[in-house]
């Protein structure tokens, strides 16, 4: 008796590339494995199946997109990146092997998912998040609106119910009937996770929605006016977005201070080059390291030897620092000495140094870090919401026919 023929069909054309029947099966069940081992219970066959399929035809689109502009992985740099996942999940990479076989994961598949999820990073980066400008201005702005709020941080879910670029009223309408009649169901009981499964048109979607934790900054405007005054398990009211409405549930809050320890310390930096070698380097820190030892001045010595121009003049002085400041290497040396301790000489990628510690303290920073993440989080945030109206448009941009008509957005 011949073999039974498997046969694969079309189940959508995406411009130049089609999804098989197959191709939907296998990442259907993959993300059925991936609920259940969060333990989360499944939505119905349908509503995954058409989610997932408008993944799958987003994600045809940019990697199209993606080769006509070259970006690509090889192998090289695919198996390096494999290798990081692994270590750190504390596995080696045939260990990794091992356990997504027994999960029933193909790893030839797993290994060609990680390629694509990252050629699409990189076309989001390029087309999207290279292309996001903050100006002072708007930092100013968002540090005098964000005031009392930024350390606040939010576990939220969400639900978009989205309208296309050039929406007309109708469309809007429509949109917002949609939202309306989903809140109706959400405050008589209904889960919030599977009307997310159900309808909603956001990123998260196939999480229930989850948007895990988000710091007050990170929120776009509409939704933190919004959460300020809401009670953990609270559901907001549709919100109008030039993406869609969205409606939000507040699952948790948290406040917090930014308390860190700073080290005063003040070094001596000799570099190396064609004429000064590292042994000749070290001698020469030794030699000026025996002279504080015998009582001469920290700061002349600076001004005097190092090569450092940023402290040289201030007598080696580098001022107050938090962790993450300096090198690795530099910072490593410094957190092992007591205040008043000078170092022996040590290499760092910029060359040989004496480092002192000279005081330490407890600083509250809170402020500080405001300001020095207010640009990245308004990076973000932009980057986020302008994602999100990209995604439109290249989505109805291009030509999409669906060949079952059951899968049909």
């Amino acid at each position: 008796m011949a073999a039974e023929k498997i046969i694969d069909t079309i189940v959508a054309v995406v411009d130049n590339d089609v999804i098989t029947a197959l191709d939907l099966k296998q990442r259907v069940n993959e993300i059925k494995l991936q609920i259940r081992n969060k333990g989360k219970p499944l939505p119905s066959e349908n509503i995954l199946r058409k989610q997932v399929l408008e993944r799958m035809i987003l994600n045809s689109i940019q990697l199209q997109l993606a080769k006509a502009q070259g970006i690509q992985i090889d192998d090289v740099r695919l198996n390096k990146i494999l290798q990081s996942i692994a270590k750190s999940n504390n596995l080696t990479l045939d260990d990794m092997r091992r356990e997504l076989e027994n999960e029933g994961i193909s790893f030839d598949r797993f290994r060609e998912q990680t390629r694509q999820d990252i050629i699409i990073r990189q076309l989001q980066q390029r087309m999207v998040n290279d292309r996001i400008q903050v100006s002072d201005q708007e930092i100013d702005y968002f540090l005098k609106q964000q005031s009392g709020q930024n350390n606040d941080k939010y576990h939220l879910a969400h639900i978009l119910i989205g309208t296309p670029e050039a929406a007309s009223p109708a469309d809007i309408r429509k949109a917002l009937n949609k939202a309306e009649d989903i809140l109706l169901q959400l405050k008589d009981g209904a889960s919030f996770r599977q009307m997310a499964l159900k309808y909603s048109e956001g990123r998260q979607a196939l999480n229930g929605g989850d948007l895990g934790w988000r710091k007050a900054s990170e929120l776009p405007d509409i939704f933190l006016q919004a959460v300020k005054n809401m009670k953990p398990g609270e559901v907001s009211a549709p919100l109008r977005s030039a993406g869609g409405f969205h409606i939000i549930k507040l699952i948790d809050k948290s406040s917090q201070k930014h308390i860190v320890q700073q080290t005063h310390a003040r070094h001596i930096l000799i570099k190396t080059d064609e004429i000064t070698s590292d042994e000749e380097a070290r001698k020469k820190l030794l030699d000026i390291k025996q002279r504080l030892d015998n009582g001469e001045d920290f700061a002349k010595l600076a001004a005097e030897f190092s090569a450092d121009p940023g402290s040289k003049n201030n007598g080696g002085d580098l001022g107050w620092a938090s962790q993450g400041n300096f090198v690795p290497r530099f910072e490593k040396v410094m957190n092992s000495l007591q205040p008043g301790e000078i170092s022996e000489p040590f290499r760092s990628q910029f060359g040989w140094h004496i480092l002192q510690v000279l005081e330490r303290r407890k600083q509250d920073e809170t402020d500080k870090i405001k300001r020095q993440k207010a640009r990245e989080a308004i990076t973000k945030r932009k980057a986020e919401e302008a994602l999100q109206l990209w995604l439109r448009r290249i989505r109805d941009e291009v030509y999409v026919e669906y060949k079952d008509p059951s899968l049909a957005k």
